[in-house]
């Protein structure tokens, strides 16, 4: 057999490889330099209090979860129905942050889905979503006791995630001093 005959099936082992690591590889888990480090400080408006602000400090000696969501999101209504469940069942703080949306959409949009959240913060400009690695709406970050950012999930949450990620690491963390 001629060498330049093997060059074609040295290619394809190598691309057989590169699938199967590929398919291997979890796209939900984008990982996040932030992860172990403290949850950016912010002050925000309120979305339902006019003239109030929210900012990280008001969750801190809890475990708590962020939720980036807009109402013009396709995701985040995918996802709404799951995290409601999730946060009145286990009785998690969530401080939502509506990300890059007009307040009296994000308002419609909770009247008519529901409102889950413990606080929302307003991200009009997008500048926290930025300052926390935001790749797009929805996405979830569970933060400890000290304001540590533990996990992050980028796109909907499913019951999956919530079994096999958050709860658990929600918690283990409830379970730590803090």
């Amino acid at each position: 057999m001629k060498k330049s005959a093997l060059i074609p099936l040295g290619i394809f082992a190598v691309l057989v490889v590169f699938l199967a690591i590929g398919l291997g590889l979890k796209p939900r888990e984008v990982p996040s330099p932030f992860i172990g480090k403290p949850v950016p400080e912010f002050t925000l408006p309120k979305l339902m209090a006019e003239g109030e602000n929210i900012s990280p400090q008001a969750l801190k000696g809890q475990v708590w979860m962020l939720n980036v969501f807009a109402s013009w999101c396709v995701s985040c209504r995918a996802e709404h129905d799951v995290l409601t469940r999730f946060i009145n069942s286990e009785k998690v703080p969530v401080l939502g942050l509506n990300y890059k949306d007009e307040p009296k959409d994000a308002k419609a949009w909770l009247a008519a889905l529901g409102n889950p959240y413990e606080h929302i913060a307003v991200d009009y400009e997008g500048q926290v979503g930025i300052d926390l690695g935001v790749y797009g709406v929805p996405e979830t970050f569970v933060i400890d006791k000290k304001g540590i950012i533990r996990h992050k999930s980028t796109g909907p949450v499913f019951d999956e995630t919530v079994q096999n990620d958050l709860l658990p690491l929600i918690l283990k963390l409830r379970e730590e001093q803090g």
